[in-house]
């Protein structure tokens, strides 16, 4: 009798722990404040339809399984014009000025030579630079271990970030688009990260910011083998106790429009019902997430448009607000919607434009 009183002991003390922590963690949902947000109609929406989806009683209820919420990393959570994308600054440091790169191409040297001079010209969609990058980046990167590899970028990470005082690259993160991203969570949204850039690279800059573990982070992938598995097929070799995963110079897919959602479908196996992007390399997702069958959905667009505290091209940005306004998405501006991007003490470099 004694054991089974303990037991039960055990059994209540520990529903009470889980209905306490249930408790404060609805108050801290509906609670919340965006001390990094100004009032603004993004936010009011987001609100208002996080309130409507997780009432029980609404007819646009969303079970918690199913709350599923997507972001694009660079340019939608994370800075993309300090001066230009964080993965494309790491391949031309490692092509440029890494002497332990030693398979370089002329290719690749071409492509980071153009990134180097031509980053603040914000043109990074020169013609078919995205999958130049790509593949470059696979061969800069081949023969490195995962650990390797994310070592590597957290310690260029850990560089200033050109363009800013008081910022370092692997602090860039947009803090309003931080409280989003907890605010979900807080809600009970499971949020993914799915990103065109290198999906070991996201993991390693934005895991620990975002708190959303690696298994949630989908980006571009290169081919990955063991480094004694040579030329075998995968199919014909048996992976051993003393073998490592390593990159390999093979791209597998660039994570960029219908590819986003072919990685959320293979990956999640859920249709999301909120994605947030920032260019038209997300708008296939958004599309995805708002044509949700079951559940009523909605996408956010971020522009760049604040010249006084970030490196933004107005005339693209202006495209990009017409094409995302005809599309039906909500708009957020970094100008007008936000108190701070990386900090009040982070501030723009002049005479970079």
């Amino acid at each position: 009798m004694k054991h089974i009183r303990k037991i039960l002991i055990i059994v209540l003390m520990v529903s009470f722990i889980f209905i306490l922590s249930s408790c404060e963690k609805k108050n801290d949902a509906a609670n919340f404040k965006f001390k990094y947000w100004n009032d603004c109609a993004a936010i009011d929406s987001l609100t208002e339809y996080v309130k409507d989806v997780t009432n029980e009683k609404s007819e646009n209820y969303i079970p918690k399984e199913d709350r599923i919420a997507t972001f694009d990393m660079d340019g939608t959570l994370f800075g993309e014009l300090f001066p230009a994308y964080f993965e494309y600054l790491l391949f031309a440091h490692r092509v440029l000025d890494d002497s332990s790169c030693t398979n370089k191409t002329e290719e690749m040297i071409e492509t980071a030579t153009w990134i180097r001079e031509n980053k603040y010209t914000w043109n990074m969609k020169q013609t078919g630079l995205e999958l130049r990058h790509a593949n470059g980046q696979a061969k800069a990167f081949a023969g490195l271990s995962i650990k390797e590899f994310e070592d590597y970028v957290k310690d260029f990470a850990n560089t200033d970030a050109e363009g800013f005082n008081n910022l370092k690259y692997k602090d860039a993160i947009y803090l309003p688009m931080v409280e989003v991203v907890n605010y979900l969570q807080l809600n009970d949204f499971i949020t993914y990260i799915v990103s065109g850039s290198d999906r070991f690279i996201c993991r390693a800059i934005a895991s620990e910011a975002f708190n959303i573990p690696y298994n949630q982070i989908i980006g571009m992938d290169v081919k990955l083998v063991s480094n004694n598995q040579g030329d075998t097929d995968g199919l014909n070799y048996l992976y051993t106790l003393d073998d490592t995963v390593i990159r390999t110079d093979e791209l597998v897919i660039k994570n960029l429009k219908m590819n986003k959602v072919y990685l959320i479908t293979q990956e999640i196996g859920k249709q999301p019902v909120l994605a947030f992007g920032n260019s038209s390399g997300d708008s296939s997702m958004l599309n995805y997430a708002m044509s949700n069958p079951n559940y009523k959905g909605m996408g956010y667009m971020l522009i760049a448009d604040d010249i006084d505290r970030d490196y933004p091209n107005l005339e693209e940005t202006e495209k990009r607000r017409v094409s995302f306004e005809s599309s039906g998405y909500t708009i957020i501006s970094m100008k007008d919607d936000f108190k701070t991007i990386y900090g009040e003490n982070v501030t723009k470099k002049i005479g970079n434009n």
